[in-house]
This record gives structure tokens, sequence and C-alpha cells, in this order.
């Protein structure tokens, strides 16, 4: 044993690891890809785009939102998502560095 005390700041490790899983999962991985690909979207073109359920969709989008992945813009009744790239470059440049590649 090396007697070395491990800290971990909690609240960095919970939004880290709700992150990671907001990024863990294809099928959010491929609305990401979908929301790159046009800027920013509107749900319904999405869900219909991808030929998903609107109640799955919305439930994916949800994590993401949460996570801070997307950030949603709400024009009357459409909510267009796009991709909040600080967010995603951040967790590139942690996840490459983790795994020794930055």
């Amino acid at each position: 044993m090396r007697g070395t005390k491990v800290t971990f700041d909690n609240d960095k490790l919970h939004y880290s690891s709700e992150l990671m899983r907001a990024l863990a999962h294809p099928l959010r991985l491929k609305i990401l890809e979908f929301i790159d690909q046009n800027k920013s979207i509107n749900v319904n073109k999405i869900y219909s785009n991808l030929d998903l359920e609107q109640s799955i969709t919305s439930q994916h989008l949800k994590i993401l939102r949460m996570s801070g992945v997307v950030s949603v813009e709400v024009t009357g009744k459409f909510h267009i998502y796009y991709i909040n790239y600080d967010v995603i470059n951040k967790e590139s440049f942690a996840v490459n560095k983790f795994v020794g590649k930055a």
C-alpha cells in the first residue's frame, strides 16, 4: 500500500459521471451526430429523420440537456436543439488525456 489519500470533489465526480453516461449511449451519439450535421434542429425533425418515437427522442434529449451537452431554444411551439461544443471539447480532451492520447 502506498498510503496516499484518495480524495475527489463529489460535485465534479457526479457531473463527470452524468456527462459520460450521456455520451456513452449509441442512440444519443446518433442524435448528437444528427444535430451536428444540421447545426441546430427542431426536435420534430430529429425523431422523424432518425425514425424514432417522439417519447424516446425526448427522453434522450433530456439526458443530453441535463448533462449540458445540448441546449434548447424555445421559439413558440418549436424546440430547437444545438450542441454545446465547449462541453464536448472539454470532455473529449479529458477522455483522451485519461487514456493517454492527449
